[in-house]
């Protein structure tokens, strides 16, 4: 199939698909007419890379982890590059939530000190720009 169609039975439009070969997350073959041309295995394909996009993993984790996976989800079965891959990522999400509670904590502490001085107070009446 070409690239048109495995993006209509997928739901990806035609540059994701692009992007995920560029990844190595998929190997189409080339027609005589330079034409991708992608098997039926492409679409579970790209409904697993879609699933572990989803999960917050990065095209690289999931070049790792894609020899592991079986099924539409998918299920990963516990191959060494999985479990080093995903406790990694697991690593990365853990530091970013410490440093976003950090930056609440401070931001709550700017705004408490702001309403002892007669600000308004938590959360204000109107949306303030981020």
């Amino acid at each position: 199939m070409r690239i048109g169609e495995l993006s209509r039975r997928t739901g990806v439009n035609a540059h994701q698909l692009r992007y995920y070969e560029s990844q190595g997350l998929l190997a189409p073959d080339r027609g005589a007419n330079g034409y991708r041309e992608y098997d039926e295995s492409a679409v579970l394909r790209v409904k697993q890379i879609r699933h572990l996009l989803g999960a917050g993993l990065s095209s690289e984790d999931i070049a790792y982890l894609l020899p592991c996976a079986v099924g539409e989800a998918p299920e990963l079965l516990g191959c060494p590059e999985l479990l080093a891959a995903m406790r990694s990522r697991l690593r990365r999400l853990d530091d970013q939530l410490d440093r976003l509670a950090r930056s609440r904590g401070a931001l709550v502490d700017y705004i408490d000190a702001a309403e002892r001085q007669g600000g308004e107070s938590y959360p204000p009446s109107e949306a303030v720009p981020a």
